[in-house]
């Protein structure tokens, strides 16, 4: 789908249907953590994750899946954009429960070396990118893009736009990408890696009050493997 089909979405479930924006964000981070320890394989409670996130909707989903990681006994890093004092909203509520999580927070401008990192989250962007990354944003996605380690990134990589797939400056180059409610038409396996697809909880009346019915894809999970087009039959 597109960035405005979208936004619609999460007008119409945020302003009137359902579900809230931090019900959506507690799926997306959920689901982020989970994607995140099946990469990290079994070894995953004795391993670091660095999350790099920004002052959007996006950073919110990987600050909460920064929670549920350090509740599993991930060692975490949080590198913010935002000052977690002068957040509101959303991500102010998951930075707030951060806090309370054996997770350690800092602001992008303080040192941290993305090489200790055994996966690092790409949480700073998302689809809301609008022209070429600058300041805090660019000096994150040139740390992701710095890690030897696998890098994830959530709903679509940072510095990547949505809906052409194109880079207008700097962006991140994940290993997996996690994206959220629907796929992005932008999203290639040159730009986004391994695709996944989570579910946000919202419901299907939702999506069809924008005019994108469909059938829900998930079952048991909340995530399911998605295919580019040619894949499967190349797969065989």
């Amino acid at each position: 789908m597109t960035v405005a089909e979208m936004r619609e979405i999460d007008r119409i479930a945020v302003e009137d249907r359902g579900p809230t924006l931090l019900q959506m964000m507690e799926h997306a981070g959920m689901n982020l953590a989970q994607r995140a320890i099946a990469l990290l394989g079994d070894s995953w409670r004795s391993t670091r994750v660095f999350v790099l996130a920004g002052a959007g909707g996006n950073g919110g989903g990987g600050i909460c899946a920064a929670r549920h990681l350090a509740n599993r006994g991930v060692d975490v890093l949080a590198v913010t954009t935002t000052r977690p004092s002068q957040a509101d909203g959303a991500l102010g509520q998951q930075l707030m429960s951060l806090a309370e999580a054996p997770a350690r927070i800092i602001r992008f401008s303080e040192a941290f070396d993305v090489a200790e990192a055994d996966l690092v989250i790409d949480a700073v962007v998302g689809y809301a990118l609008r022209d070429a990354p600058r300041g805090p944003v660019m000096g994150l996605i040139r740390a992701a893009e710095a890690a030897a380690a696998p890098v994830l990134s959530l709903d679509v990589p940072s510095g990547v736009d949505p809906d052409s797939g194109e880079a207008p400056g700097v962006a991140v180059h994940p290993s997996v990408t996690l994206t959220l409610a629907l796929p992005k038409q932008g999203l290639r396996e040159e730009n986004a890696g391994e695709l996944w697809l989570a579910d946000l909880g919202i419901p299907p009346g939702v999506y069809a009050r924008a005019g994108l019915a469909f059938e829900p894809p998930f079952a048991a999970s909340g995530c399911v493997r998605l295919r580019y087009p040619g894949e499967a039959e190349a797969a065989g």
